[in-house]
């Protein structure tokens, strides 16, 4: 069964878990990046989530380091190995990984990450540890506290390297990169392969292998999108009714603001739909409760910031939505990401009001394509919405209930003329009545018509 993995030049040891995880052969990414990383070359690689690029590094990493010479063995542990990671669950997954493959092996891990007690971290890393798994943010604070040395760090990897210069963590990366020792082995693994990233390569990276096993911000085809148009005062109820009569069981849930993932997720509770918000103001405690309860299936619906895009691994997630579409169109691919994963297939389902036209276009430039548009029956767009009462309004109608003094203020409120009504009106109560309706950009908001919702996006800029 292992011996496929085998032929990539693996240890025994390692083809034995290996093949115990009922893995039966290497994803491309895997069989393009061990031989390399075996060899002890830098490696820059590119690949869309989900096809097994933990693997591909942590197998070879493992073997590499297992195989020092036996005077080394009888050194204390110090960190030989760091893997930065941008988000805590992530991290999390990756040193399960580690300590998974590297069962059989004389090898010790740690985790490192903030939103949680550092004393114990401390005291791991005293004890020492071969690899260290790490957060950029809680690694500084133990390298400020000279809790953690990097002194001897033979191989490092950045992990989903994109996603850390998109939360803005190059500065941090920069720090820890210049306490690493220069002669070292430097793994770069990137969902995407933006500009930056490439600028960070050529900085970081000596002669490297590339390996890219998809095209540049592909979209992985075991994932059927769509797109369901509809008024944004409307979606969280399209959304209830997608649950409800799909009998969805395991549904993740984008939003783009915290505040609106944690509203989201308090109204589906009210509909009767189990449900519960991930994001970074939760605490980590909190956090991984959230996800223990998706996984086993006792919450329906995990509504997530794009913190979690690229930090959850779900097996066999069957759906996901984007309640809103995001800012930049690669996260999409990074959203859509979570479901498809390891073979099987998934759905991914945009809710998409006319605000978010511009977004929408943005998103089929960068996949060179068009989505499917399917309008869900009874929730046609472009319909108006219930219109908000002013005070008066709601003394005249109280005045119509019969409700004692409003009958004077009826009188006077009835000889009023009536509001005259803007082309805008409808969007401005889209925004009062739900909370969670996105705010478009300027140009969306701009004289944006429903029709354009069913065209093709304009090719700005091609």
């Amino acid at each position: 069964m292992s011996q496929s993995f085998a032929l990539l030049g693996l240890a025994a040891e390692l083809t034995r878990v290996v093949a115990e995880q009922g893995y039966t052969e290497p994803t491309p990414v895997q069989a393009q990046a061990i031989p390399v990383i075996l060899a002890g070359r830098d490696v820059l690689a590119g690949a869309q989530t989900g096809t097994g690029k933990t693997a591909g590094f942590t197998l070879p990493l493992l073997q590499r380091l297992s195989a020092a010479s036996p005077a080394a063995a009888h050194h204390p542990r110090r960190v030989r190995a760091l893997i930065l990671t941008p988000t805590r669950e992530l991290a999390a997954q990756v040193e399960e990984s580690v300590r998974t493959y590297g069962q059989y092996l004389p090898l010790q891990s740690t985790l490192v990450y903030g939103g949680v007690n550092i004393n114990p971290q401390i005291e791991a890393l005293r004890r020492g540890v071969d690899i260290l798994v790490a957060t950029p943010g809680r690694l500084l604070d133990h390298l400020q506290q000279k809790t953690a040395n990097l002194a001897h760090v033979e191989i490092l990897v950045l992990d989903e390297a994109d996603r850390m210069l998109d939360m803005g963590f190059i500065r941090d990366i920069r720090r820890i990169l210049a306490l690493l020792p220069a002669r070292r082995q430097n793994l770069l693994f990137s969902a995407t392969f933006s500009n930056e990233i490439r600028q960070l390569a050529d900085g970081l990276l000596h002669a490297p292998a590339m390996i890219e096993v998809a095209r540049r911000n592909a979209e992985s085809e075991l994932v059927a999108q769509r797109i369901h148009p509809v008024d944004a005062w409307r979606k969280r109820e399209l959304l209830t009714h997608l649950v409800s009569s799909g009998d969805w069981r395991q549904v993740l849930v984008f939003t783009r603001m915290k505040s609106g993932a944690n509203r989201l997720a308090e109204q589906l509770c009210k509909e009767g739909i189990e449900a519960t918000a991930i994001h970074g103001n939760k605490s980590q405690p909190a956090r991984t409760r959230a996800l223990a309860g998706f996984k086993a299936g006792t919450v329906r619906v995990l509504v997530a910031t794009d913190i979690a895009a690229r930090g959850l691994d779900i097996e066999e997630l069957p759906h996901v939505v984007n309640f809103e579409l995001p800012n930049v169109p690669e996260d999409y691919v990074h959203r859509i990401g979570r479901t498809g994963r390891a073979g099987s297939t998934g759905e991914a389902i945009s809710l998409v009001s006319i605000e978010e036209n511009a977004l929408l276009a943005d998103i089929e430039k960068l996949l060179t394509r068009r989505i499917d548009r399917q309008i869900v029956p009874g929730f046609e767009p472009g319909q108006p919405p219930p219109q908000l009462l002013t005070a008066a309004q709601a003394v005249e109608r109280g005045g119509r209930d019969g409700q004692g003094k409003a009958g004077t203020q009826r009188t006077k409120t009835s000889a009023m003329p009536p509001a005259r009504p803007s082309a805008s009106t409808p969007a401005r109560a889209s925004q009062a009545l739900l909370p969670n309706a996105p705010r478009a950009p300027q140009s969306a908001r701009a004289g944006a018509a429903m029709p354009a919702l069913f065209r093709s996006p304009t090719r700005r800029g091609s």
